[in-house]
């Protein structure tokens, strides 16, 4: 059997995925199948959108269940320790865009937190691959859907 992948995430991480999980298996699921319930009452269920809607969420929900008990199931938990000029998962980074731009500062997180909206970019993406390892001062080039640009990492926290 293949070794399934690892998910990187921090402690407080995995806790809300834990929290998600106890969601859909106690209150989600018995809602779907409720509506399922009160679908199947409406009679010829070949032409009951209500029945097929219900059905279609029943299948996402049971999909998200197994995808979070994976994740969970395979977590390894980030640990915080004291080198902070070294860029790596569980640190935060600002960095520069070169020549003049301004600096953007993200935590790179594993693939199961990122959210760049709020600041927490994948270990998976571009940017962060290319930022792990390196230490304050280092340029590297970052190869982006928009094109290659250079950036210098100015802070890891």
């Amino acid at each position: 059997m293949a070794e399934e992948k690892k998910h990187y995430m921090t402690a407080e991480g995995k806790e809300k995925l834990e929290h998600e999980l106890d969601q859909l298996k106690t209150e989600k699921r018995k809602e779907v199948v409720e509506r399922i319930k009160i679908a199947r009452s409406f009679g010829d269920l070949s032409e009951n959108s209500e029945y097929d809607a219900a059905k279609d969420e029943q299948a996402f929900v049971e999909s998200r269940i197994q995808q979070l008990e994976q994740m969970i199931r395979n977590a390894e938990i980030i640990e915080d320790d004291e080198t902070t000029d070294v860029v790596k998962i569980g640190k935060s980074v600002t960095f520069k865009e070169l020549p003049d731009g301004d600096e953007e500062t993200y935590m790179i997180v594993g693939s199961a937190e990122s959210d760049p909206f709020e600041g927490k970019i994948s270990n998976d993406s571009p940017m962060a691959k290319s930022l792990i390892g390196l230490s304050v001062g280092e340029e590297v080039n970052v190869a982006t859907p928009g094109g290659d640009i250079r950036v210098k990492i100015v802070e890891v926290k």
